[in-house]
């Protein structure tokens, strides 16, 4: 019944500390921006547009603007708008527009004073690429850093007004077109569901020199779009964004919605459990208090009170079934001769394998003899190995000590009383010849047998 009792003290245990551990698990979940892990992308809205304005100029953070034809830039009102495709949580195709007009002033020593290039369309396709959509600590990211690099047409007519001439348009006041490259960086801010605040920085490099009408030196043109706008996502509002979608966060509510819809079978089979090992508690109290009287000891001779005729008994005492001390009777122990001789020709005989405790063959019919004469006479025998001092010190004392223990145990298995055997280790702490030649160490590594 004990150990019966132990198991489900344990059982009850366990099932306690599990269901602790359960009820730190919510016991509800935000559904808010929630995806089921690797949904396709039909599970959230991939579609977007967008609008913008804010200031275009000639100059630009890329290179040195003093190297320019004009010197002197003009901030100018510019507007956009795009379409966005977002393919993966990290990349989209983008599709843009960029109007308005650009211009500078080349100062007064100048041969021509200034130039206005009007953007009458300027379209690219662009990669847009999101840096950071995942908060390890929160469940949805508030900024999505962003860079954009792509490739686009534009048309556009450039007026230049000389110092001391008469204006003139390029081209013969024709459309010019031209392709160019648009490189931006940005940062998109989480308004609210399906509206971003965007913020952006490009940088649109021209494919020639005749952006500003005048041709000089081997740079291509190129002006600079900083703008503020806002992203607005197509498609139902119940499904969140793909750019800023968390999937650590959907992974995580998924973990939990799991372990949430198996607590409660869980925590039915632990108040079961439960209830069973507090019936089985109750038994096992009342059966122990009824048990007691028949188990309690209180000498320790190993009678239980209620038969013990002989109460408070010394300790060590040996007695019998009552309880009661049994008679002492010492014998005489003679030890002959004739008995020694067979314990020195045991040591004369004895050998071990080199450096080990393995006792070889040719010792077995001396020691035999020696078991014989322990079993016979029911003498007492003390065995004392000892060592040379090659070797550590420890280990010549676990050596002699288990070469002591090695003759014990055979001596024992040839029907020898072990009680009446005492095995003991001195190492290389008692030589009884010099250890500095070979005769004097292999006098040393030896085996006394003391016979009482």
């Amino acid at each position: 019944m004990k150990p019966n009792f132990k198991k489900a003290s344990m059982l009850l245990t366990g099932l306690m500390v599990g269901s602790k551990l359960f009820a730190q698990t919510p016991d509800s979940l935000s559904t808010k921006n929630y995806v089921k892990p690797f949904s396709p992308s039909s599970s959230f809205r991939t579609w977007s547009i967008g609008i913008n304005g804010g200031m275009l100029t000639p100059f630009t953070i890329f290179g040195s603007n003093r190297t320019q034809d004009y010197i002197h830039p003009t901030a100018n009102f510019g507007y956009g708008g795009y379409i966005k495709k977002q393919i993966l949580s990290s990349f989209a195709i983008q599709a843009d527009y960029l109007g308005g007009k650009v211009s500078a002033d080349a100062g007064q020593t100048a041969f021509y004073k200034d130039y206005e290039t009007k953007l009458n369309y300027a379209v690219s396709l662009s990669a847009n690429i999101t840096l950071a959509n995942i908060n390890w600590r929160h469940e949805q990211g508030a900024i999505q850093p962003y860079l954009t690099a792509g490739w686009g047409l534009m048309g556009y007519k450039t007026t230049i007004n000389k110092i001391n001439g008469p204006q003139y348009l390029t081209n013969n006041g024709n459309t010019v077109k031209e392709y160019f490259i648009p490189v931006g960086l940005g940062l998109k801010f989480n308004l609210g569901s399906g509206v971003n605040l965007d913020l952006g920085y490009q940088v649109n490099f021209i494919g020639s020199d005749n952006f500003d009408g005048y041709k000089a030196g081997s740079t291509n043109d190129r002006f600079s779009y900083a703008h503020a706008g806002l992203e607005f996502a197509l498609g139902k509002s119940s499904k969140p964004q793909l750019a800023t979608h968390n999937p650590v966060s959907s992974m995580r509510t998924e973990y939990l919605w799991e372990n949430m819809n198996t607590k409660k079978e869980l925590q039915a089979q632990i108040d079961a459990e439960k209830a069973a090992n507090d019936k089985l508690k109750a038994d096992l109290d009342a059966t122990n208090a009824n048990l007691a009287k028949f188990t309690a000891d209180s000498d320790g001779d190993g009678v239980p009170d209620f038969y013990d005729k002989c109460p408070n008994t010394p300790a060590g005492v040996k007695v019998d079934g009552a309880g009661c001390p049994l008679p002492v009777n010492k014998p005489v122990v003679i030890v002959t001769e004739e008995d020694r001789k067979v314990v020195r020709d045991a040591i004369k005989n004895l050998e071990f394998d080199f450096g080990k405790a393995t006792i070889r063959a040719k010792s077995y019919p001396s020691l035999n003899r020696v078991a014989g004469l322990l079993t016979e006479k029911n003498f007492s025998l003390k065995l004392a190995g000892h060592t040379d001092n090659v070797g550590s010190d420890a280990a010549n004392m676990k050596l002699s000590k288990d070469r002591a223990e090695s003759i014990k145990s055979y001596l024992v298995s040839q029907g020898a009383n072990a009680s009446r055997i005492e095995a003991t280790g001195y190492g290389e702490t008692q030589p009884i010849a010099s250890n500095k030649t070979a005769k004097g160490r292999q006098a040393n590594r030896r085996v006394e047998f003391t016979l009482f």
